[in-house]
């Protein structure tokens, strides 16, 4: 590969600059810009489902829910990460003229054929490196399966719900997230997580 041909390290300041113009949206890793996919309908779905609860859940109060068009910064390892979480809760917000946040306390993921290795891998190991985040919820969509990293003192717990009865304590927020209300509208298939998403 020629040098002309490698790809281009960006700073913060250019990353930041070419999303205020860009028709579609990027997430920076380390100074590299990778390219977001599209999501399913079914995705967007319980996407839907969880900002709705929630924002009804802090109607009139502090904390916030934000939906996949906000940014959280992310210090990890001495770099910057910029990522678009589906959903996220603040309590502590940055300014209204900014377009990230800082500091999430929830932060809640929809898993996706495509996107399921970054969202329990990377994205996780740098989101729980976030000081203020108490609950990280990470959703399969092809099966009832919720799988959470809670906050236990300097550790993360992992929890699993897989009954449409159970219901997430999220104590710190003071409320909780019911399954019921989480895959309201979703249907199941007998293939599972193995189902494919359509290309097209």
């Amino acid at each position: 590969m020629s040098s002309a041909e490698k790809p281009k390290q960006v700073s913060v300041e250019e990353y930041l600059a070419a999303e205020e113009v860009a028709f579609t949206k990027s997430e920076y890793v380390d100074g590299w810009v990778r390219a977001m996919v599209g999501s399913t309908l079914r995705h967007n779905q319980i996407k839907g489902n969880c900002f709705v609860y929630l924002a009804n859940a802090f109607k009139g109060k502090r904390c916030k829910p934000y939906d996949a068009d906000t940014k959280v910064r992310i210090l990890h390892n001495g770099r910057t990460r910029f990522y678009f979480p589906d959903v996220q809760v603040v309590c502590d917000s940055n300014a209204p003229t900014a377009v990230y946040q800082d500091r999430p306390v929830l932060i809640i993921e929809v898993l996706s054929p495509s996107t399921r290795r970054y969202d329990l891998d990377e994205k996780m190991s740098a989101y729980l490196e976030i000081p203020s985040l108490v609950y990280y919820l990470v959703l399969e969509q092809h099966i009832l399966v919720a799988i959470l990293m809670r906050r236990t003192g300097d550790c993360f717990a992992r929890e699993i719900y897989d009954d449409i009865d159970s219901t997430i304590d999220l104590s710190v927020l003071g409320c909780c997230l019911p399954l019921r209300e989480v895959y309201e509208g979703i249907e199941f298939t007998e293939t599972s997580i193995q189902e494919p998403e359509p290309r097209n």
